[in-house]
């Protein structure tokens, strides 16, 4: 089976119960590292299952911002094609998340070399309102 027929039979899996169990993470991670990179269809299909999963757990979002990471982060640059992939990734619902504050700011400390527009991005999105936390 082709990985990305697998990464989809294993979607529906997840999406049938509603949250990602550690087979599917396994399962996962050796299907969107099939070809020893994370290319631009697995990156594809791991937002949109992101988008579509339920009940996110810790396991997954680490799985996810590595992978986005590892598509993104390509030989120690952030190059402008990845960056104009990342934005609506990260700007999808208007806001910026804590965690994807927290990855941005990962990713540019990580990176060798980023572009202007990545730079641009970065800026941007630390000028955004936190998100509210209330407690109670």
């Amino acid at each position: 089976m082709y990985p990305m027929q697998e990464l989809r039979r294993i979607e529906r899996e997840i999406l049938a119960r509603g949250r990602v169990d550690s087979d599917h993470l396994a399962a996962l991670l050796l299907k969107l590292y099939s070809g020893g990179t994370v290319g631009r269809p697995a990156a594809d299909f791991l937002v949109e299952l992101h988008k579509r999963v339920q009940h996110l757990n810790p396991s997954f979002e680490r799985l996810f911002y590595r992978a986005v990471r590892d598509h993104v982060l390509v030989n120690g640059r952030i190059e402008a094609a990845e960056t104009a992939w990342l934005r609506p990734v990260l700007f999808a619902d208007g806001a910026i998340k804590d965690e994807e504050r927290k990855f941005l700011h990962e990713l540019k400390g990580e990176s060798q070399h980023a572009c202007s527009e990545f730079d641009a991005l970065y800026a941007e999105a630390m000028k955004m309102p936190q998100e509210q936390h209330t407690s109670g």
